[in-house]
């Protein structure tokens, strides 16, 4: 079963949440604020989070964007905002789904039960093979990268997204192809894309400017493949 935490300050919301997670064999953690959740994620490992937008000490959307910069944990965002802009602003932002409140725990369960299930097997097909482009090597079972036999510290997204462009390589797979993909998004803008593939072309040894493996083209797509 899977470790969830709650960021929500509703006590009552708070309590049923923790009671049905419980009784369904999850292991939960819970807070009321924004800060409190930073610390439990920098001390504590889990599988999921569940945030709510609305907190005492900081908006939900800036809640999220500051634990995108210290986990890459999949987060599903509570909010009683329906607006489609919004919704679309906080996918974009790291948001891996969203529930408008008031929601049912069943309509919980299957939406825990499906970000989870792409956490652990998205991105890259399931293939037992390593693959192999120039001094890259990705094991998308184990999931785990090496370039020029140094292992790389990779976000899961990162991974995902490495892992994904590695089985094309040389192959120039268009964004939106890359947000169906690997973001698990029938829409999205180009700056997510540009965010993460900036964050793993530092993580190669390159840039925008002088690229190795990853190349961009403009209005086209992204490809992989190996140095000259």
């Amino acid at each position: 079963m899977a470790r969830v935490l709650v960021v929500e300050d509703d006590q009552f919301v708070r309590s049923a949440l923790i009671r049905h997670l419980s009784d369904a064999s999850h292991t939960v953690r819970s807070v009321g604020t924004a800060l409190e959740a930073l610390r439990e994620v920098a001390h504590f490992r889990f599988d999921v989070v569940i945030l709510d937008l609305g907190l005492p000490d900081l908006d939900g959307a800036e809640a999220l964007k500051m634990l995108r910069g210290v986990t890459d944990v999949p987060v599903i965002v509570a909010t009683a905002r329906d607006d489609e802009a919004e919704i679309v602003r906080l996918l974009n932002d790291g948001a891996d789904d969203y529930l408008t409140k008031p929601f049912s725990v069943e309509h919980l369960s299957a939406r825990m039960t499906a970000v989870l299930r792409r956490a652990r097997g998205s991105g890259a097909s399931p293939a037992s093979r390593v693959l192999r482009v120039g001094g890259l090597a990705i094991d998308p079972l184990r999931r785990q990268a090496e370039l020029d036999g140094a292992s790389l510290d990779l976000t899961r997204r990162e991974f995902d997204l490495l892992a994904f462009l590695a089985g094309r390589p040389g192959v120039v797979v268009a964004r939106k192809e890359l947000l169906a993909e690997v973001w698990q998004q029938s829409y999205g803008d180009d700056q997510t894309i540009d965010v993460h593939l900036s964050w793993l072309r530092r993580k190669l040894g390159e840039t925008a400017a002088s690229p190795r493996y990853l190349h961009t083209l403009r209005g086209v797509g992204v490809k992989l493949e190996p140095p000259l």
